[in-house]
């Protein structure tokens, strides 16, 4: 199988490069992690990395674009069918503790990243910005289907308790924090439908 030629292609090459750095960051943090590791891992050579990526920061946004896309395709595939918009939101919590409850769960990659690329600034941080502004409009627009009060705070507030809830999950026994953010949601959607 050919490795491609170009930046962004896909080849067996450039995902494996992808899937060893997305494990590694997500385990052990970005800044602890070097290109010579992950190109040991991966079992490619250097030519081939920087022949997919101009260097370790254009790997850690593929890394975090892959992210984002996962969760926007999860939180879709959670909302999807659901007969009300408080069960779509019911839905979008479920899928949130099912990550903090799976094995390996450390944490918030986007939450992670923004520890160790503080910069606002930075691309990597822009990253971050990016996708929490997604999370904070798709679960606002969800909440306002619930209630007749504007959504903001409320959206605010949902994003708030994930926040503690991906940060308390790896810290802790994700079972009693996964119940708990599903009971701080379902405070959320009362307020909403009263």
């Amino acid at each position: 199988m050919s490795e491609g030629t170009g930046r962004g292609s896909t080849s067996a090459a450039r995902a494996r490069l992808l899937d060893t750095a997305t494990k590694i960051f997500y385990a052990e943090g970005i800044h602890s992690v070097g290109v010579d590791r992950i190109i040991a891992e991966a079992q490619v050579t250097r030519a081939t990395l920087y022949r997919h990526f101009t260097g370790k920061e254009e790997l850690v946004l593929a890394y975090l674009d892959q992210a984002d896309r996962g969760i926007r395709a999860g939180i879709e595939a959670a909302r999807a069918g659901e007969r009300s918009a408080a069960d779509a939101v019911r839905a979008v919590a479920r899928f949130i503790t099912g990550g903090i409850q799976s094995p390996g769960f450390r944490g918030c990659a986007f939450l992670n990243a923004a520890a160790e690329y503080p910069d606002a600034a930075h691309p990597i941080h822009q990253a971050v910005l990016a996708h929490r502004q997604w999370f904070l409009e798709t679960v606002t627009e969800l909440l306002a289907q619930v209630g007749d009060e504007p959504a903001e705070g409320a959206g605010r507030h949902l994003v708030m308790l994930r926040d503690g809830a991906m940060a308390a999950g790896c810290l802790s026994d994700p079972k009693p924090i996964a119940e708990t953010f599903l009971l701080g949601v379902e405070g959320i959607l009362r307020v909403r439908e009263a």
